[in-house]
């Protein structure tokens, strides 16, 4: 159970941290849309909100098959095959 833990705890933070780079970017690239325009970029929060929580379970999703399949092996048997 807690190779599942720490699968599933890696899956979703990896994810989280391509949502938080991509936000970053976002802004960033927005701001300077907004200068070249000259008009005020305006963040949407909500929308950030929406894009970690997206983010979020996608990395759940995506990490469950692998996290259950690296906890039912036997440790000793995984760590021959590398």
């Amino acid at each position: 159970m807690d190779i599942l833990t720490q699968f599933m705890i890696e899956a979703v933070i990896l994810c989280e941290i391509g949502g938080v780079i991509g936000i970053v970017l976002g802004v960033i690239g927005g701001n300077v849309v907004g200068l070249l325009m000259e008009v005020p970029a305006i963040i949407p929060w909500e929308w950030v909100g929406i894009g970690i929580l997206v983010c979020s379970v996608v990395g759940f999703v995506f990490g469950v098959y692998p996290a259950w399949k690296a906890s039912n092996l036997d440790p000793i048997e995984a760590l021959r095959f590398e």
